[in-house]
């Protein structure tokens, strides 16, 4: 798990990667947010487009855990995400509900495209070995009282208070919510992290937070 972050007299130095959030776009036409944290949260962002982009990092940088902002799961007795007859909803969409966090749909229009893509990238970095959880940081920054990407300013401050170190001053709303399940992903590693649903359908991976969850 090595990420060169700079130059020293042997040419680099590295540092353990704890997490990797990919705010995930519907389209590989759109972008896609990247964020990167390591053991003391230092974070590192990029936009990309391109699932290969997106699977090529991954394989540099080999991080403890993959954490997609996409529906990695269909709900159950939905033969596929085009079924119009099948559940509209999983167990952990339900529980999002039920704590009072908005939420779409993962059948709703552009949602379906964002479902399929999310499934297939997930099943392609798990075949890579890597652990891949699914999250939502509009959830997270809920839980966590910290604005949502609406307020990007007031994010990017939020993500800091948090801990996070070397965050740009201009990071956009796509690396800004990686970043927020970055986070996500080293409360996850230390068992800080709770997953809402059914396991045998899929799970949603929120903050523990007592007064809610």
């Amino acid at each position: 798990m090595r990420l060169s972050t700079a130059s020293t007299e042997d040419g680099k130095r590295t540092v353990d990667v704890r997490s990797l959030g990919i705010d995930l776009a519907g389209s590989e036409k759109r972008d896609t947010g990247l964020a990167v944290l390591d053991e003391g949260l230092t974070c590192w962002a990029l936009t990309v487009r391109l699932d290969s982009e997106i699977i090529r990092l991954a394989e540099d940088l080999k991080p403890d855990v993959v954490v997609i902002d996409a529906p990695l799961s269909l709900p159950r007795g939905r033969k596929s995400i085009e079924d119009r007859s099948g559940p509209h909803f999983r167990a952990c969409d339900i529980e999002l509900r039920r704590i009072g966090i908005k939420f779409f749909p993962i059948t709703l229009g552009p949602m379906r495209m964002l479902t399929s893509r999310g499934i297939n990238l997930s099943n392609r970095l798990s075949a890579m070995g890597l652990k891949v959880i699914e999250s939502y940081p509009g959830g997270v920054q809920d839980i966590l009282g910290i604005p949502r990407k609406r307020d990007l300013r007031g994010l990017v401050d939020g993500l800091k208070r948090l801990g996070l170190r070397g965050c740009p001053e201009k990071l956009n709303e796509h690396e800004a919510d990686a970043a927020t399940i970055a986070y996500l992903g080293v409360l996850y590693m230390k068992g800080e992290a709770v997953g809402l649903g059914d396991p045998e359908e899929g799970l949603l991976f929120l903050p523990r937070f007592k007064n809610k969850i």
